[in-house]
């Protein structure tokens, strides 16, 4: 994870002397950097660093934003969110700011200190189980969300939601229920896990096509076997999602997200050697999710997504810290490839 210390590196957000929010490098960089005042937020508390002692504060500060309110989990006390309000000052013209959110949601993702790992954790696992939905942090995520939405009125168009690694976990439960009800937050998810075994990181590609097509079909097949009566709903469902298009910021060599790669490339490629029928079903189901359903437990394979814009950090990183942590993406002169990814 980033530290607090890559504040104040010179590679850090505050190169940036003015945001200009229709620069997709600059609206990145700073949802980043609000994520990166999280786990500050927490690492303050964990260290009893309170008032002038907060190291904090300048995170969100130099892009004009204040703290509204810090989300707490209610088995660890940890800060795993935070609320900030855009607060431009008057000397910025309004003309610049039609992009800009009003608010932020943001959302950390684990930290390896004695007061929240434990937590975190079990948190990781219940994502890996299909089961993040169930959790209580869910749950005042996803409150929170419907609150400022409600008390921001509108659509959420003036919300942003944004998290790193667990945190992408609670912004894509926060932003897929959102979405079922009609309401689509523009969404910023930096190293999203995946549940599923790290396919992308098989170097040949012709092994990595032949699994991928073997899960597809037999996916598709149990899938149809299990909710032949359920069929039309399930699709429907996850249809209606295709209208919110999340941002997902993607490193390859991090096994933790980099099966999205797979994910959206071998839809394309099943369209096109005429199985798009069959990954149709089978991108919106997981082996896992469907075994467990199988055995009577409701599971939620929350990593399948319908649409997304996928950025794809193509810079070589020199370790997994480096290519999982949330401080490459407000890097400049990074090697990324964006695609549109519509369901």
């Amino acid at each position: 994870m980033a530290s607090e210390n890559d504040y104040f590196h010179l590679s850090g957000p505050l190169h940036l002397t003015y945001v200009n929010w229709d620069h997709a490098y600059h609206r990145k960089s700073v949802a980043a950097s609000l994520v990166q005042g999280v786990y500050v937020l927490e690492k303050d508390r964990q260290e009893q660093r309170k008032g002038p002692d907060s190291i904090a504060f300048p995170w969100w500060a130099f892009f004009h934003f204040q703290l509204l309110h810090t989300l707490v989990d209610d088995v660890d006390n940890s800060i795993f969110g935070a609320i900030y309000e855009f607060k431009p000052p008057p000397s910025i013209g309004n003309n610049t700011l039609h992009r800009s959110p009003r608010y932020v949601i943001a959302f950390r993702g684990t930290i390896t200190k004695a007061d929240s790992v434990s937590r975190d954790i079990e948190l990781d696992l219940k994502f890996l189980r299909n089961g993040l939905h169930r959790t209580s942090r869910s749950e005042i995520a996803i409150h929170a969300v419907r609150n400022m939405v409600a008390s921001a009125g509108g659509n959420g168009s003036n919300i942003w939601l944004a998290g790193h690694s667990l945190g992408s976990g609670m912004a894509l439960i926060a932003g897929k229920t959102m979405a079922k009800s009609g309401i689509f937050i523009e969404s910023f998810l930096f190293n999203p896990p995946f549940a599923s075994a790290p396919i992308e990181r098989i170097k040949s590609k012709k092994t990595k096509h032949r699994l991928r097509i073997a899960g597809s079909v037999i996916t598709a097949g149990l899938a149809i076997a299990m909710n032949s009566d359920k069929k039309s709903s399930s699709y429907d469902s996850f249809s209606a999602l295709s209208a919110w298009i999340p941002c997902l910021f993607v490193n390859p060599s991090d096994y933790i997200c980099s099966e999205y790669v797979g994910y959206f490339e071998h839809r394309r490629k099943m369209e096109e050697i005429g199985a798009g029928s069959i990954e149709k079903i089978a991108t919106q189901n997981s082996l896992s999710s469907l075994m467990m359903s199988a055995f009577g437990k409701e599971s939620d394979p929350l990593h399948l997504i319908p649409s997304a814009i996928l950025t794809v950090n193509l810079t070589p990183p020199k370790s997994f810290k480096e290519a999982h942590g949330i401080h490459q993406w407000w890097k400049p002169d990074l090697h990324l490839d964006s695609k549109l990814h519509k369901y």
